[in-house]
């Protein structure tokens, strides 16, 4: 019977859809049985076996993890990579100088051989992925508690990945998808030698910067060109100046007739995460509690960043990729709490949650095995909002925001490597440590993360909902010393403010290193706080956490059994995803529409001479007064961006945007920002995507760049001529 019962599961999950044109994240494996008739409708004229395949060449093979956290995509038989200008902002910023400013000038190899090496970066592809369900669920039953349930799956998740078959170079890894009702496995090869090939300047790749992200109508030509190297036999191998680039099994031939309202459009990449089963009580938490904490704190950590940003250009190299960052996320949880309520996506939730509540009582099966869920989930969310909202005031402050603490924390890695492991074990991480730091402070200012420490950690105290967190951080009235003065000695005492600081420690003998760390004054401060989070915080946060998960669990099992018309689709994890829809404007709000694609004399409309967002080269001004816009102009205008309709969140910058023929016509970089709640309440009135039209990267690389040689190691189409 048990069985029969997963059988039945399984077959449940595998046969799940969408009902909404452009909703949606598809496992590539599955677009067969569940996507490619709705998708055909739409005008693609691709079969789903030319989408993923593990026989022959297919689009999923051009389909490249950047780095683990962007998409990127070949577009030549020689390795050429096409990802987002941010997504290779930090390698352009490590080859940068105030003497050779790739940020602000562009860069541009002549050839391959001056093509710049990136150490770290890797470019990952998937071999083939594989539902291994059943075998994860093997002895799993109803009556086990959670941690036996738990016990039973990693076992048998280890078993499974042991028993896998592999190359030398291949890897494996197995993610949950339906909240835990199935599982999936993915081999993969991950290239480590990709170097920098071209990238425009940043009034080009970052045009508009910080008032438009986000925003629709855009103008920003957010792309920059990578080239993955291989090993003579075309595997994956360290960087060498005798690796020669990649052939690839396919590539994306490159459509130059441009797009239209309502062309099908496919979206393929690795987005990070989404939420779209969160019950009513979890979204109002999110807008109501825990994006105003985050939000707030980011707020304050941007102002005195950018104050200091615009004094010098050293400081602004230093910090652009940081305050880039920083800046991302913040805006985007001003615009998902907005969105949500612009939309009623709570209102929807509760109309749901009804239409759930009365479903499941017409029926005494369903009603004894559900009928707790909701009133669970709103006892556990409120008994989690003091610990959730802490434990992102904590986060933002002491592990994204406050440098000088993110150092400490590294520290106390390397005193466990010691504890744990011993002289080796301190050993190795010190000399990968040193590694990164030498990188770290050079991009780092101890006055300014002063002035935020200050700030913020000031609003942790005076703000966090579980006190007993921050007592003691203060100092105390006998101590007889300002906070002002409190935090100005922390900096002005601890060796972790400079590189020469730490280097002089890392010189010791690791028993005394390690006698040293611990002395540091910044190290005792992190560690009081950072035990006190973990004791107050941390352990009854993630005890309610479990719980929640486990309804969760038993939430979507419950959704596909009630709701057996209604069409589901599985979160993203960062697993390689199809997401399909059209060229579509949208209206965002009373008497205002938007229309599709925006051009070059958009962003002439916005230059502003000698500001850091809105100036333009003296070039791009030049070709766009002389309407030189060589091959890739339409009709006497330079198209430079256009939005759809496809589902996409973090991890699909740098994604293709790929025709109904499978060519490139864009590149994925953005949502707007009245749509940016996509992540947990889809609503396909306003939620879009922001691309890059292909021809405006063609145009800048060829007539902007003078760097043709790269378009001519691309395969441009005119599918549209046919």
């Amino acid at each position: 019977m048990k069985k029969i019962l997963l059988g039945l599961l399984i077959c449940a999950f595998s046969n799940l859809a969408i009902a909404d044109d452009g909703e949606g994240m598809w496992l590539p494996l599955l677009l067969k049985s569940l996507n490619e008739a709705e998708m055909q409708s739409m005008g693609m004229k691709m079969s789903a076996e030319d989408i993923y395949s593990v026989n022959k060449g297919s689009l999923k093979d051009a389909i490249v993890h950047f780095g683990g956290f962007c998409t990127s995509e070949l577009i030549s038989d020689q390795g050429l990579l096409l990802t987002n200008h941010h997504c290779g902002y930090g390698q352009i910023q490590s080859h940068s100088s105030v003497g050779k400013n790739y940020l602000k000038d562009g860069f541009w190899a002549q050839n391959m051989a001056a093509e710049l090496p990136n150490a770290g970066l890797t470019a990952t592809f998937i071999v083939r992925i594989e539902d291994v369900t059943k075998d994860v669920f093997e002895g799993v039953t109803q009556k086990m508690t959670l941690k036996e349930r738990q016990s039973t799956i990693d076992k048998n998740l280890a078993a499974v990945e042991q028993n896998v078959k592999l190359e030398s170079h291949e890897d494996v890894v197995i993610k949950p998808f339906y909240k835990g009702n199935q599982y999936f496995l993915f081999v993969t090869t991950t290239y480590r030698d990709v170097r920098l090939v071209g990238a425009p300047p940043e009034s080009i790749g970052k045009f508009g910067s910080d008032t438009d992200n986000w925003v629709w109508p855009r103008h920003t030509g957010d792309f920059a060109l990578f080239r993955i190297y291989a090993g003579k036999d075309n595997l994956p191998a360290d960087y060498s100046e005798d690796n020669v680039p990649y052939k690839p099994k396919h590539f994306l031939p490159i459509s130059v007739d441009g797009v239209e309202a309502d062309d099908f459009t496919l979206v393929f990449g690795f987005p990070g995460r989404t939420n779209q089963y969160l019950p009513k009580v979890a979204v109002a938490q999110t807008v109501d509690i825990l994006n105003p904490a985050k939000i707030g704190i980011r707020d304050k950590a941007l102002k005195i960043v950018d104050a200091e940003m615009r004094k010098d250009e050293a400081t602004k190299i230093k910090y652009a990729s940081k305050f880039a960052r920083i800046a991302n996320y913040w805006k985007k949880w001003i615009g998902e709490s907005q969105g949500i309520k612009t939309t009623d996506g709570i209102g929807r939730k509760i109309k749901f949650e009804k239409e759930f509540t009365e479903a499941i009582a017409k029926n005494k099966k369903t009603k004894k095995a559900y009928g707790n869920i909701l009133p669970e989930f709103e006892k556990l969310y409120k008994a989690i909002e003091p610990y959730a909202q802490s434990r992102d005031y904590y986060n933002e402050v002491m592990g994204r925001n406050i440098e000088l603490f993110r150092t400490a924390s590294l520290m106390k890695r390397l005193i466990g490597q010691y504890e744990q492991n011993g002289e080796a074990g301190y050993l190795g991480f010190r000399d990968r440590l040193s590694n990164y730091l030498k990188d770290f402070y050079k991009n780092y200012s101890p006055k300014i993360d002063q002035q935020v420490c200050s700030a913020l950690l000031d609003m942790y105290i005076k703000n966090a909902a579980i006190k007993e967190a921050t007592t003691g951080i203060y100092p105390t009235p006998t101590i007889r010393i300002s906070y002002p003065d409190f935090i100005k000695s922390l900096y002005t005492k601890t060796a972790f403010t400079t590189q020469e600081g730490l280097d002089k420690i890392f010189q010791m003998e690791s028993e005394a290193a390690v006698a040293k760390i611990k002395e540091d004054p910044v190290y005792k401060l992190y560690v009081q706080i950072n035990d006190q989070y973990n004791e107050h915080v941390s352990k009854p946060y993630n005890e309610y956490k479990e719980q929640i998960d486990a309804v969760q669990r038993n939430y979507m099992k419950a959704l596909i059994e009630v709701f057996p018309e209604k069409r589901f689709y599985p979160d993203a994890n960062s697993t390689m995803r199809v997401t399909y829809g059209q060229v579509k404007g949208y209206q965002p709000r009373d008497a205002v529409t938007y229309t599709p694609s925006t051009y070059l004399s958009g962003v002439m409309e916005k230059y502003k001479p000698g500001d850091y967002e809105f100036d333009v080269p003296q070039k791009l001004i030049e070709l766009y007064k002389a309407k030189d816009y060589g091959d890739y102009g339409e009709n006497g205008k330079m198209p430079v961006c256009f939005i759809g309709s496809n589902h996409t969140t973090g991890g699909n910058s740098g994604s293709p945007a790929i025709d109904a023929h499978g060519n490139l016509i864009g590149l994925n970089f953005d949502r707007v920002w009245e749509g940016t709640m996509s992540d947990i309440n889809y609503d396909p009135s306003i939620c879009r995507n922001i691309m890059v039209d292909i021809r405006y990267v063609l145009f800048i690389v060829d007539k902007f760049a003078g760097a043709k040689w790269i378009v001519d190691e691309m395969k441009l189409v005119h599918p549209k001529r046919k």
